[in-house]
């Protein structure tokens, strides 16, 4: 039977009913307790200092003309510009909407002309970028230029200011943060303060105070801004925060920080096990990893690096982490040496999940690939055909959900009724992913549905690809595939093209153009020269085949 609403809300607001609300509990009981560690240049935060900090960006914000509801963008590399922006952002009622920091051109032009910010704030290595696009933007907004993590003109929206008498609700925006885009340009998903606290909420349950998160993923996406850093302060444990993965210094990080939980996304667990094995690879601190997708090798890197708990999901930028589970990989004792193990012990940990009803497993017994567990009580999600009927257990259908409370998922597509109207239909939010519910309840991921592609961590678009690709004068159409990666679980990039003219086609040329035009992981592993593209009588493409033809080409 489901808890009345009541009891659903007082389950989700256990502790607090936004990030505000939280880091002001912390601000105020242990001011001097370290809130950020920025490893790039050693910059430290005690709760108190980032409080204020905090309180008076939103001061300058709202003397600066931002008012509650204005967007603002964010274009840095540097997660603590990212991660004091946001507090102060909705400090001062107004929305986050970072921009990814590999976008230029039209990708650049696209996104900033569809969130209209009230002001950019945007780092100096990147600014002409930004000033490269100007020209296609019908209203350009404000620029503020950083030049590092506290100083330049960025460094004046940190002067004493006071801090803006606004009342957050939480159903009011929080955040824009832009989708990939599978069969059209990228959408804007408008999220509310409580759309954080959903898709924080089972994770910060297994933190305590002791905890230190590790973060070096973007805070564009959801996982480095949210799952890691808007948890950590949430619960009043502390980040430890870096500009980007490196696999050659990550356990140097790990353990010179303390941290006892990270983020690895696909790529990121064969890079780690491919380092030479060490006599100490298990001396560290880090007891808890959430792996997205769970990996085959799962068990193998948490036995030799001494990681006690795996946990891994399902998350969406429009529903937040719907699905999750928990794996214990080694006993207790057994993982992490005894006199680095911070945070909740097994049994509590184990007990989180046990209380809220989602699945417990031994990560040395055999599960299916793609496990994403089962739903937090909030949500209600089922397997759909292609009609919006229910499958049967076992069957593939397409994973849809609805929450049981308001504001949980996602508001709207910025600017695109349409297209939220057709995710919403029959009142279920379509996720475009394949899967199945198994007898026992817990969902597997199948495969993706559309044109979505994942590489390096990041969920691209092939509309956008093709889109830059086709402008090529040498290019008369082209279509883009995902095919399986030689490395990890996540997909290499291959664009088919019919030349315009084939006796003067240079694939190199082409290439240099792709280089030119994209960021890495958006560019095509090959380019594939063909006479004509296959198509349906209704002139649409059929990539099956192209798959199919690049897989036949490869293994003859």
């Amino acid at each position: 039977m489901t808890p009345p609403v009541q009891e659903l809300e007082s389950l989700l607001e256990f502790d607090f009913p936004t990030a505000v609300a939280a880091l002001d509990h912390h601000v105020a009981a242990t001011p001097d307790r370290l809130a950020i560690h920025y490893g790039e240049t050693g910059e430290d935060l005690s709760y108190g200092r980032f409080g204020a900090l905090t309180d008076h960006l939103a001061g300058q914000l709202s003397a600066a003309g931002i008012v509650p509801g204005d967007r603002v963008s964010v274009l840095t590399v540097r997660p603590l510009v990212s991660t004091l922006t946001m507090y102060g952002l909705w400090k001062a009622g107004a929305v986050y909407a970072p921009v990814n920091f590999q976008y230029a051109g039209d990708l650049l032009a696209y996104q900033l002309g569809d969130t209209a910010p009230a002001l950019l704030i945007v780092d100096v290595e990147l600014l002409e970028r930004v000033r490269a696009v100007e020209s296609q933007l019908e209203h350009p907004p404000r620029v503020l230029v950083v030049e590092d993590a506290m100083g330049g003109e960025f460094g004046e929206l940190l002067r004493p200011a006071e801090r803006p008498q606004v009342q957050i609700a939480y159903d009011d925006p929080a955040n824009v943060i832009y989708t990939s885009g599978t069969t059209g340009p990228s959408k804007g998903v408008v999220q509310s303060h409580r759309w954080i606290n959903g898709y924080t909420w089972i994770g910060r349950s297994m933190l305590t105070g002791d905890d230190v998160v590790y973060n070096d993923l973007p805070m564009y996406h959801v996982g480095g801004a949210h799952f890691n850093v808007v948890r950590a302060l949430w619960t009043g444990a502390s980040v430890s925060m870096w500009d980007r993965f490196s696999p050659s210094d990550f356990w140097r990080r790990v353990r010179s920080t303390g941290c006892t939980t990270a983020v690895l996304l696909d790529v990121m667990t064969p890079w780690l096990l491919n380092a030479e094995p060490r006599d100490d690879d298990r001396r560290n601190p880090l007891n808890k990893v959430h792996m997205q997708p769970l990996p085959a090798n799962h068990h193998d890197f948490a036995v030799r690096f001494g990681i006690d708990f795996v946990t891994s999901g399902f998350g969406q930028s429009e529903t937040g982490a719907a699905l999750m589970t928990l794996t214990e990989q080694t006993a207790e004792g057994e993982g992490t040496p005894v006199e680095l193990y911070r945070g909740r012990d097994h049994a509590a940990l184990r007990g989180v999940f046990e209380e809220h009803g989602l699945p417990v497993l031994d990560g040395a017994d055999p599960m299916p690939k793609g496990i994403m567990g089962m739903p937090a009580p909030f949500m209600e999600v089922v397997v759909l055909d292609d009609r919006d009927r229910v499958c049967p257990d076992g069957v593939v259908g397409q994973l849809a959900m609805r929450p049981r409370l308001p504001a949980l998922i996602f508001d709207e597509y910025l600017k695109k009724p349409k297209a939220t109207v057709k995710a919403w239909r029959n009142l279920w939010f379509h996720t475009g992913d394949a899967a199945i519910r198994q007898p026992d309840g817990v969902f597997v991921y199948v495969d993706r549905l559309g044109d979505r592609i994942r590489v390096r961590g990041e969920n691209i678009s092939s509309f956008h690809i093709e889109e830059i690709v086709a402008k090529h004068p040498s290019v008369q159409l082209a279509a883009v595939v995902a095919v399986p990666s030689a490395e990890g679980d996540e997909d290499d990039v291959i664009a088919f093209v019919e030349p315009a003219d084939a006796a003067s086609f240079d694939v190199d040329v082409l290439a240099q153009y792709c280089h030119e035009s994209m960021p890495k992981f958006m560019r095509p592993r090959a380019f594939v020269p063909v006479t004509q593209i296959p198509r349906t009588p209704t002139n649409k493409i059929e990539k099956y085949k192209l798959r199919q033809q690049w897989t036949e080409g490869r293994q003859s």
